[in-house]
């Protein structure tokens, strides 16, 4: 009955240890294995990765570090940044950023913290993005630059720049092999990189993108104000000439009333005295036919007009003057 017990613990146990010793990876994931907190390596003394799968690991003794392999988002804050021309702009922007060697992120990120990977790209994007923006106007930069910006910031950053080249394995002598460069064929196969550059911490940038460039808002506040008033100068200067243009064609339609008038009224004095001129010789032609008829017809328009309709006319006259001489008894 012990021995069955016992055999059943053993049974038990041996479960026990196999199933924490069974550990699996996901698509998404890569796996590095630490033995008494040292990375475990192959016979190239080269980190062993795990990639996704069931995998088995010796229990109580390793430790599995699970790494993201994932394409990630690194949103930088707006910061300030200083063009060619010594003028600010406030850029907002991210960048996407994956691990392609994972030995160097497990090394370089302090055990594969997420958190300290992140600062080191942040840190190292809004350096190599100040650089950019320092080699270019706004014009270039607002227009037709910014997908060549941020094209030249990625290269920039997965490359390096060419004057700093170290052995960036010199850092894995810190965790588990500080001997590594006694062997030969070791030392000869250490990869040789610029330090600079993001390899050096076994990522790679995918893509670099600006969000949002505009003025700080005490520079955008003078430069409206600026532009207020330059619009206003405008405005006035397009008023005065329009008040200009105005009074020139006021002046010009005053001259053509005037012109017209003067023009009107010497035609109508032409036409009067020419109206009058054939009057008088229609009232000659006449008088000439018959003077005596003619002396008639003026006495009786003017008796016409001379007495009142009302009978209050009042003419003092001698009686033999000739006015009178058409109301007088006819005599033989």
């Amino acid at each position: 009955m012990r021995s069955k017990s016992l055999f059943s613990f053993i049974i038990g146990l041996l479960l026990f240890l196999l199933y924490i010793s069974i550990f699996t990876v996901q698509q998404t994931e890569r796996v590095i294995i630490l033995r008494f907190g040292k990375v475990v390596r192959d016979s190239n003394n080269k980190p062993i990765i795990y990639g996704p799968g069931l995998h088995i690991k010796i229990p109580l003794i390793e430790k599995i570090k699970i790494l993201d392999a994932r394409i990630q988002t690194l949103d930088v804050q707006a910061d300030r940044y200083l063009t060619r021309e010594n003028k600010d702009l406030m850029v907002d922007s991210y960048l996407k950023w994956k691990i392609i060697d994972f030995n160097r992120y497990y090394v370089a990120t302090g055990g594969g913290n997420a958190y300290q990977a992140e600062t080191l790209l942040k840190r190292k994007f809004s350096d190599r993005l100040r650089s950019e923006f320092g080699c270019l106007n706004v014009k270039d930069i607002i227009t037709d630059s910014r997908g060549r910006l941020t094209v030249d910031v990625r290269d920039a950053l997965n490359k390096g720049s060419s004057s700093d080249i170290v052995v960036i394995n010199n850092m894995n002598n810190n965790i588990d092999y500080p001997n590594i460069y006694s062997n030969k064929d070791i030392r000869n196969k250490i990869d040789i990189f610029n330090s600079n550059s993001i390899a050096a911490l076994g990522i790679e940038v995918v893509d670099v993108r600006i969000k949002r460039i505009e003025l700080p808002s005490e520079v955008s506040e003078a430069i409206y104000q600026r532009m207020r008033a330059e619009r206003e100068a405008v405005a006035r200067q397009h008023r005065s000439q329009g008040q200009e243009e105005a009074v020139k064609i006021r002046a010009a339609a005053d001259k053509n009333v005037t012109e017209t008038l003067a023009k009107a009224k010497r035609t109508a004095l032409k036409l009067h005295g020419e109206g009058d001129a054939i009057a008088s010789k229609l009232f000659a032609d006449a008088f000439n036919q018959d003077p005596d008829f003619y002396a008639f017809i003026r006495s009786l328009r003017a008796y016409k007009k001379s007495f009142n309709k009302n009978g209050e006319d009042v003419m003092v006259l001698s009686q033999d003057t000739d006015f009178f001489r058409y109301m007088k008894a006819p005599t033989k």
